[in-house]
């Protein structure tokens, strides 16, 4: 068989080439040797063999990364199209998370450009290796990659994902075109993604560097040799090696070598800290579109300056939408910062000042400021950052001084400037003419069904076990709100299915503690009339038309039109298309259980009324005290209330009584004189008591009745 394939191709190259067998394997050898030779002399200079790949020493990331995007694609990305990699929106056909780009870190702090044959047995060398030893996430490049033509994109990706890149400018930096290459791909990412550069000028002058002196002259002159149909590429190796030159860094020529990597390690150790990303969310469901809306808003890239609101109750997930959007364009600015808790922090002591010295050492680095009088930092903030493109997010702000000793104005801050406000206030906002305003959106029910299995089921989601569970009961329980579902699914975690509707059930007695702490933030920061009308809406009104509001809360200390809209601005009331009041689930289920911590054991002793068990008691049994203010009657089914003939005696501080659906029987022989808002259909009595005076009275309502005839004190109203 083998003699058969010889005889067939000495047949063919006699054919084909007119030359014996033995010629043409000779003139075959020549060339082969010929190649070798060639490529010894004029091919690459650094071509030192590694035992290992780069993906064998330092994997890297997947290929799609946060920072590759541009804006301009984000924008158009509206998350309908699930094969977009980058912002994909949640699939609720699906529960298995994915790690979002939008909490994806860089996947490396720190990337070394350097020439191996100078430096990668010391200065270099030693170097990473301290870097390492501090947690620093290093890359030190594999000359594995350096095959070829181009440099390779696993070395591309490389450079782009790295927060600081350091230039290690040796003897021999510049006869290497692949050194040359990343330079110019160092010095782009520096523009496009404000990368941070900086030079180490390693036993080299810094104008040999810059105007390609010495050795780095003769390295030229040979590169523009070799590409002589491609100078283009030389004139950019020289101008990326002079802007380099041109940046700040360091010059090492002699000395204690250690003590000089040491202080360079310091500074990086330093900058890594300010460029690191926020933690978002462990589970990011539904964030995209939000920051989708934000970048909307926030037009990055625009010469204005511009400040941002983000607007909503406690637990929508303002905070968690700043984050994003931070990680997202943080890089697009010369410096940035990201002030949170600004409410906790500004309470103690000189609490705005220090928030103004860690504002300006984020933005500016150095040494912390020491300013101790916030109006001398107002001063400070304006002279140092008025021509500096800044990106500034103030994170949970609840009182207009907060904002005037740190973002005081548009003038503050240079061109291009973006300032981000979070808070539960829309009228501080308004206040400090911050324009747009973002309101928080709460997830729909895809959405928080999604959270909700991420935390409860975690990594044991059998999609047939999890449909045995109560999940779209606690979903309508959250309401949307992230923090509850976060809450939630955390509490349920490894809960059997009789657990999770026992929870259920008593939460909607006793709402969730930790959701309540949230929650009641915004309602403690009310003044006291507020927070009255706050419950009475909690208790009472939610679900009325605004005109019946109004008239319910009418009273000598409290204007009801202020009133609401101060409770709409705090984000803890909204009005309908139609003229109807409401308020969150867990906000109402929040003021409910106030009022019952008021008398955990006694109904009678608690300032409103509500459940129908508790209110059947008191007006059945005469248990009622002067604690209480206000009632409703609102029964699972219509039934009847045979009224106590005192039931109001002991109530001489009721303001507002409502009756929704209850028939009554029996007397009314007093009613209190502090009542203000009566609404009362099917009134069981023929008269009013004689003795009831209505001058406090605001709104009576009483149709269907019995009554026949006016009482003594109704003349008056």
């Amino acid at each position: 068989m083998a003699l058969q394939i010889w005889e067939t191709l000495k047949d063919a190259i006699v054919a084909y080439t007119g030359l014996s067998p033995a010629t043409f394997f000779t003139l075959l050898s020549l060339l082969v040797a010929a190649y070798h030779v060639l490529s010894g002399l004029f091919g690459p200079s650094d071509t030192h063999q590694r035992p290992r790949s780069l993906e064998e020493t330092q994997p890297l990331p997947p290929p799609v990364q946060l920072d590759e995007i541009t804006e301009e694609e984000l924008k158009q990305d509206d998350g309908s199209d699930h094969k977009k990699p980058l912002l994909m929106a949640i699939n609720t056909d699906s529960i298995t998370p994915s790690s979002s780009t939008l909490t994806r870190s860089c996947p490396y702090d720190v990337f070394l450009s350097f020439r191996g044959v100078d430096t990668r047995n010391n200065f270099t060398g030693h170097l990473h290796s301290y870097l390492v030893q501090k947690g620093i996430n290093t890359f030190m490049d594999d000359e594995e990659l350096r095959k070829g033509e181009e440099i390779s994109s696993a070395l591309l990706k490389a450079i782009e994902g790295s927060k600081i890149s350091i230039v290690i400018f040796s003897e021999n930096y510049a006869s290497s075109k692949w050194c040359l290459d990343e330079l110019v791909q160092i010095l782009q990412c520096k523009e496009l993604k404000q990368q941070l550069v900086w030079p180490v000028f390693y036993k080299v002058d810094v104008s040999d560097v810059r105007y390609q002196k010495g050795k780095y002259g003769e390295a030229l002159a040979k590169h523009e040799f070799r590409h002589k149909d491609n100078m283009d590429k030389v004139k950019r190796w020289r101008t990326a090696l002079r802007d380099a030159a041109n940046l700040s860094g360091w010059t090492f020529f002699d000395g204690h070598e250690a003590k000089f990597i040491s202080k360079i390690a310091e500074e990086i150790l330093a900058q890594v800290a300010k460029r690191s990303y926020l933690d978002v969310a462990k589970h990011p469901v539904g964030i995209e579109s939000r920051v989708q809306d934000m970048l909307k808003l926030l037009d990055v890239g625009g010469s204005d300056v511009r400040m941002v609101g983000i607007w909503g109750i406690g637990g929508i997930g303002k905070t968690t939408i700043a984050k994003a959007v931070y990680n997202l364009i943080a890089r697009k600015f010369e410096g940035c910062c990201f002030l949170g808790n600004v409410t906790a922090d500004s309470l103690p002591h000189r609490g705005l000042v220090r928030l103004q010295n860690n504002l300006l050492y984020e933005i500016l680095g150095g040494r912390k400021m020491k300013m101790t009088d916030a109006d001398r930092g107002i001063q400070v903030i304006k002279e140092r950052l008025g021509s500096k493109r800044v990106l500034l997010v103030l994170d949970d702000v609840n009182e207009l001084n907060q904002l005037d000793k740190l973002a005081g104005g548009l003038d503050w801050f240079g061109r291009g400037s973006r300032i981000i406000i979070t808070t539960r206030d829309k009228r501080l906002l308004i206040a400090h003419q911050v324009y747009p305003i973002y309101t928080a959106k709460a997830l729909d029910n895809d959405e928080a069904r999604n959270l909700l299995i991420l935390n409860a089921f975690k990594d044991n989601r059998n999609p047939y076990e999890c449909v045995q569970f109560p999940v779209d009961t606690a979903v309508l329980y959250a309401h949307g709100l992230p923090l509850a579902v976060n809450i939630l699914g955390s509490l349920f975690c490894g809960k059997s299915i009789n657990q999770w509707h026992a929870a259920l059930d008593s939460y909607r007695r006793f709402p969730n503690s930790d959701i309540q702490k949230v929650l009641e933030t915004s309602y403690i920061a009310l003044e006291y009339p507020l927070r009255e009308a706050f419950l009475d809406i909690a208790c009472f009104l939610k679900g009325k038309h605004k005109e019946y509001v109004m008239q319910a809360l009418e009273s000598s200390y409290l204007n009801p039109i202020d009133a609401i809209e101060v409770l709409e601005e705090k984000a803890l009331i909204n009005t309908d298309r139609s003229g109807m009041i409401w308020m969150h689930d867990l906000l109402e289920e929040m003021g409910k259980e106030i009022v019952r911590k008021e008398s955990p054991e006694d109904a009678g002793r608690r300032s409103r009324l509500w459940f129908h068990e508790d209110v059947y008691c008191v007006l059945t049994e005469n248990t009622g005290s002067n604690k209480v203010k206000g009632i409703r009657v609102e029964l699972p089914r219509e039934d009847e209330i045979c009224l106590s003939a005192k039931c109001f005696k002991k109530m001489k501080n009721l303001q507002l009584f409502i009756n929704s659906n209850a028939q009554f029987t029996g007397e009314v022989n007093y009613l209190p004189n502090h009542l203000r808002f009566l609404d009362w259909p099917r009134f069981p009595a023929q008269s009013l008591p004689c003795d009831f005076n209505s001058r406090k009275l605001v709104m009576l309502s009483m149709p269907d009745s019995r009554i026949s005839r006016l009482g003594q004190g109704l003349k008056v109203f």
